[in-house]
């Protein structure tokens, strides 16, 4: 299993690691992965890796076998050897977009509470799918309403609550597509607000940021007919 730095602290830039494994495709796995691996509609980061004699570019990261990471270099070229001590270094501004993208798409399924049937985030943009017979009337009251909550700076946490409390409360899960990943017998829970001030509480592994003031300004994009019951919402960040 490769431990993931990047829900200790989606703060952390640069990080310490040892070289696992090298996979057949020239893929690396670490004991310890700053680099979030693509999942859940959020991009896998991009950085660097460098070690006594040696740099490589990484592209991005992606799931391996059981619970490993694997970074994907962007050129062929000479790779760690196993065993080496490296230092990971990601590429903090393009992070820091995407858990800005992140934290506003849970600000739609809270401006929209319906069932979400998909998603999709870059650096400047993201969209949610929602089963949503009819577009939403009032767009201008929607995005107001955005960016209340960014206006607000809200604190965003996270806790920990078991595969059994999840199962007795089902209603946590807003995706209908993707379901919380299983077997770590956990599950992760971010929240945004706290007490009385809190508006959301769902099972979330990606990255965010610490307050919804660091969002930036919120605006609507094209909302897409995707189907009968079947609306995409694209949301511009910053």
């Amino acid at each position: 299993m490769t431990e993931r730095l990047f829900l200790e602290d989606a703060y952390r830039r640069e990080a310490p690691g040892e070289v696992l494994a090298l996979t057949e495709e020239g893929g690396i796995v670490l004991d310890a992965s700053l680099f979030y691996a693509t999942s859940g509609g959020q991009p896998g980061d991009s950085g660097r890796l460098r070690w006594p004699g040696g740099e490589i570019e990484i592209a991005t990261a992606v799931k391996g076998e059981g619970e490993t990471i694997v970074l994907v270099p962007a050129e062929p070229k000479p790779l760690p050897y196993v065993g080496a001590k490296v230092t990971q270094l990601i590429d903090w501004e393009r992070r820091h977009k995407h858990m800005r993208v992140h934290t506003a798409l849970h600000l739609l399924s809270v401006a929209l509470p319906l069932p979400v049937t998909g998603g999709q985030i870059s650096a400047a943009k993201g969209r949610l799918d929602f089963l949503m017979p009819e577009s939403p009337e009032d767009r201008e009251a929607l995005e107001a309403m955005l960016n209340d909550f960014v206006a607000q700076d809200l604190p965003v946490s996270e806790s920990w609550i078991t595969e059994a409390e999840l199962d007795a409360n089902p209603e946590l899960v807003k995706t209908m597509s993707v379901q919380p990943p299983r077997g770590a017998g956990r599950i992760r829970l971010v929240r945004i607000g706290e007490g009385g001030a809190q508006i959301d509480l769902q099972p979330c592994g990606g990255t965010h940021v610490a307050r919804t003031g660091e969002i930036g300004e919120l605006r609507l994009g094209k909302i897409e007919n995707k189907g009968k019951q079947n609306r995409r919402v694209n949301l511009l960040v910053g």
